[in-house]
């Protein structure tokens, strides 16, 4: 077996196995095997007992505080294999300093992730940190609660229930992005055109609350992936891309994700997709198999998915994913799921056979296809109707967002 992030292999016993003990014991635990080459060659220990003793002493006295650890032998090829457990206290030092594993290597590491250790150590999430700013208001939360609650107003008391504040710290850093002072990062939204480098529209929403800013969003995709059906006297609101798959990929970007990167929410509109990236990766506990299954869920900010939870935004159990698979079931396009290190992004497809045609705008449609751009003259003159009635046309496929217009006057031009 080759070295992984939980195997690790040492030829020799010298102290610089104490950084590795270090990288389990704050994360997800694993094996030290001494007696083996990096390339899995067997080469053995000599004097078995004594450096078995010997690992014991020095994980005791350089390792702060001490991780639960066993050491067991094999007697036919004379390796000693070390197991450590996940440490319940961490950060768990060596030399003062704390370790993480990086694929087959040990780092140390960096300040983000040295305050994220102390947190889990004292059993804490970032959100319940005490608030810097305790002079909060919240009008955007109260007249969400009112209106979705039936509520009569927010009282310090229902603050407390939904664990915003208590009498000895006061807010916490929950209340603060739920406040109107929320000095978070938020949204940065932005509508491509045929490249990231021409920008249609861009929205970039914070100083306010969470609540606020999620709404300002959802505005933004009605805008510009909605469209109506008019059936005899029946008007429909229709979209390009399913409505609940946005507001699911959109919430669960917002309250998953991770509140001390100095980074904002990125919702990348463009003709075919939408592109929403949240900053932090997924929390250590959960696996990657496990995201993308949808049937595990760890809750990263409990109290704010509990807000967004009461207030019909989220559900409870972690569906989120399973609720995008779905909007999309029987869709020719699905949506897919991007995991890295320090982010998530969730793309989603539009679904242009939504958008229903007549067999003119068809016409039209398939001569502006494979990236043409033409003048409604040089349409008319293609598609062999009147220039008024190309014109009639593409208005009306304008407001369906089947085309775009580039250009003014006697220099407008059209394309899909």
């Amino acid at each position: 077996m080759k070295e992984n992030k939980k195997l690790e292999y040492k030829q020799e016993i010298t102290d610089s196995f104490l950084k590795t003990v270090s990288a389990f014991a704050n994360y997800d635990g694993g094996d030290i095997v001494f007696g083996i080459t990096n390339d899995g060659v067997f080469k053995g220990i000599t004097d078995i007992d004594v450096q078995c003793l010997s690992i014991e002493n020095r994980i005791n006295d350089s390792i702060k505080p001490k991780p639960e650890f066993s050491i067991s032998v094999n007697e036919k090829n004379r390796t000693i294999t070390l197991h450590v457990e996940a440490g319940i206290r961490p950060p768990y030092y060596y030399k003062r300093k704390a370790y993480r594993r990086n694929n087959t290597s040990t780092i140390e590491v960096d300040d983000i992730e040295l305050r994220r250790l102390i947190l889990r150590g004292e059993h804490l999430n970032y959100e319940e940190i005490k608030s810097d700013n305790q002079n909060l208001t919240f009008t955007c939360l109260e007249e969400e609660m009112i209106r979705t609650l039936g509520i009569s107003g927010l009282s310090r008391d229902l603050l407390k229930t939904l664990n915003l504040c208590n009498d000895r710290d006061g807010f916490n850093r929950a209340a603060l992005l739920l406040s109107d002072q929320n000095s978070f990062p938020g949204v940065d939204l932005a509508r491509f055109g045929e490249t990231i480098s021409i920008f249609l529209d861009r929205e970039t929403w914070e100083g306010a609350s969470v609540l606020y800013i999620f709404h300002k969003s959802i505005e933004m995709f009605e805008k510009y992936y909605s469209f109506e059906k008019v059936t005899g006297a029946k008007r429909e609101k229709l979209f390009t891309i399913p409505y609940e798959a946005f507001r699911e990929a959109l919430a669960n970007a917002i309250v998953h994700r991770m509140w001390d990167i100095n980074a904002r929410v990125r919702v990348s509109m463009f003709d075919d997709r939408i592109e929403i990236s949240s900053p932090g990766g997924l929390p250590e506990e959960l696996s990657r198999e496990e995201y993308l299954n949808g049937q595990v869920s760890v809750f990263r900010n409990p109290i704010l998915c509990n807000v967004f939870y009461r207030l019909g935004i989220i559900e409870s159990f972690g569906t989120g994913i399973l609720k995008i698979r779905q909007a999309y079931q029987g869709k020719e396009q699905n949506p897919q799921f991007k995991v890295f290190d320090n982010s998530v992004t969730v793309v989603l497809p539009t679904e242009d056979s939504k958008v229903p045609l007549s067999s003119d705008e068809q016409t039209i449609k398939d001569f502006l296809s494979n990236g043409r751009l033409a003048s409604s003259s040089e349409t008319a003159a293609a598609v062999g109707f009147s220039r008024a009635k190309t014109i009639q046309i593409l208005n009306s496929m304008l407001e369906k967002k089947v085309v775009r217009k580039e250009g003014t006057g006697r220099g407008t031009r059209y394309r899909l």
